[in-house]
């Protein structure tokens, strides 16, 4: 029984295999056996247009030479997309599945169960799995309770915030008791172990969180070279995230303000973490990511930039998804590339299970799409043509090549999307900020393919509502 339930679930995931492009495929072929590390460093609302190599930098009078460096080193895509949310991007990135599928399809604020299900399969959990030593350190958003923290899903070990940095302020706002909301903790755990809650994440720790992360992430991976083990360390930095405050340490810097100290002081932390994978040997054996997980921060005081896009995180506008990337992998990734191919972070799942030799669950509809050869130079195309996007649980648009297909008109967070009586179609190379609606309607046809292949998935794999609680199977596999 158990075996033809299996079957049948596999026969139903793989409907948007093959609709959406198999990415089941074998193992990239190496010169040798050795897995290579991975260090996959994400920020949190950093925009598209705050490096020096996307135009920022000095411009925001923030020097970032380590991050312009490593940009330099290897890969940079000026079209990867992430999704419009912290929670669902950490989501995808994680899964390789887009969070309207898990129930992360927006940011929780309280009162269910939030966070994945244990029920999915983490990058973690696969590298793992594979033989890694894996760590998060930072936020994780992705889950707040024992059985879903970061040791619950794959992580040897973590140290961080359950959910987010905006929490910190809530000690300093007016009628504010912890007897009504307790305050948000900074944890740590263990896998195998409950985490223990170590103080609250009050604003003089938001200074200090990043230093900590870069010390333990440090730590982690001078311990996993001195065992011979490979690493899979996850830094989920907190900044530029709201209230954007600088360590002391780097307080009045650069002279220009909160903001400009949080990007060198990000960039120097960059800088700690890729000198201990020089002073380690391990430098051309390990994967080097940095990226965000949405558009830029634009709460006054702390406004961010999306360089030439326009709109922020929460919205479908190009500001508020396209982020930068950038990876190195010596003798594997070729130096000094710059691609404006599509990719999307959800991608990552499949590309570094490839390239690990990693499993990739085939018992679910993935979205996941391998860009290992893309990465590496073998191919100058990416394996993805587009992708919808998603707005908590509503199809906000479609995006495919260079066009994007608007089903609802929404300029800011705060704006209530306003379903459109006729989608407008962008071409964005003639129109980067969104505001000129074209006639090219032939695009529409390979654009409602993209929805229809996704809604066809789900048919024998419901979409997991929010606030699901644990244990969870999906329908099929009851």
């Amino acid at each position: 029984m158990l075996n033809s339930q299996r079957t049948a679930t596999r026969t139903a995931a793989s409907i948007f295999f093959v609709l959406a492009t198999a990415i089941l495929v074998p193992t990239v072929s190496r010169a040798d056996d050795q897995k290579p590390n991975i260090l996959f460093i994400l920020a949190d609302n950093l925009g598209y247009g705050e490096l020096g190599a996307y135009g920022g930098g000095e411009t925001r009078g923030a020097p970032t030479p380590v991050l312009d460096q490593l940009a330099r080193e290897g890969l940079r895509l000026t079209n990867i997309s992430m999704e419009t949310q912290c929670t669902p991007s950490r989501s995808s990135i994680m899964t390789g599945r887009f969070a309207i599928r898990s129930g992360t399809y927006a940011v929780p604020f309280g009162g269910v169960p939030e966070g994945l299900t244990q029920w999915e399969f983490t990058i973690a959990e696969a590298l793992s799995e594979a033989g890694y030593a894996t760590a998060l350190y930072g936020k994780w958003h992705l889950g707040s309770h024992d059985g879903r923290l970061p040791n619950d899903q794959g992580f040897d070990e973590w140290y961080g915030i359950p959910r987010t940095t905006d929490e910190s302020l809530w000690s300093t706002s007016s009628g504010y008791s912890p007897d009504i909301v307790p305050l948000e903790k900074i944890m740590e755990g263990k896998k195998g172990e409950p985490s223990r809650p170590l103080e609250d994440y009050t604003v003089e720790q938001r200074r200090l969180i990043d230093a900590e992360i870069t010390r333990r992430s440090v730590d982690f991976m001078e311990r996993q070279v001195k065992a011979g083990k490979p690493f899979f360390t996850f830094v989920s930095l907190t900044q530029p995230h709201l209230p954007t405050e600088p360590n002391p340490s780097f307080k009045g810097v650069t002279g220009n303000g909160d903001w400009a100290d949080m990007l060198v002081e990000m960039d120097g932390n960059v800088g700690k973490m890729l000198s201990t994978v020089d002073n380690l040997g391990v430098r051309d054996n390990t994967i080097v990511i940095f990226t965000s997980d949405n558009g830029p921060e634009f709460f006054k005081p702390w406004d961010g930039w999306a360089g030439p896009w326009r709109g922020q995180y929460f919205t479908a506008l190009e500001g508020g998804i396209r982020v930068p990337f950038m990876v190195r992998w010596p003798a594997h990734v070729p130096a000094g590339r710059v691609s404006n191919e599509i990719v999307h972070g959800v991608d990552m799942f499949a590309t570094l299970a490839r390239i690990t030799g990693a499993h990739i669950p085939s018992d679910r509809p993935m979205d996941s799409i391998d860009q290992s050869e893309f990465l590496t130079g073998k191919s100058q195309k990416s394996n993805r043509e587009g992708f919808p996007i998603w707005g908590a649980n509503t199809l906000l648009a479609v995006k495919w090549r260079n066009w994007k297909l608007h089903f609802y008109k929404q300029d800011t967070m705060f704006d209530p999307p306003q379903k459109l009586g006729i989608p407008f179609i962008i071409n964005l190379y003639t129109d980067p900020r969104e505001e000129k609606p074209t006639v090219d309607s032939w695009v529409m046809t390979p654009m409602l393919k993209i929805v229809a292949s996704f809604q066809e998935s789900t048919k024998g794999f419901p979409l997991i509502p929010m606030g699901t609680p644990d244990p969870y199977a999906p329908p099929s596999s009851n």
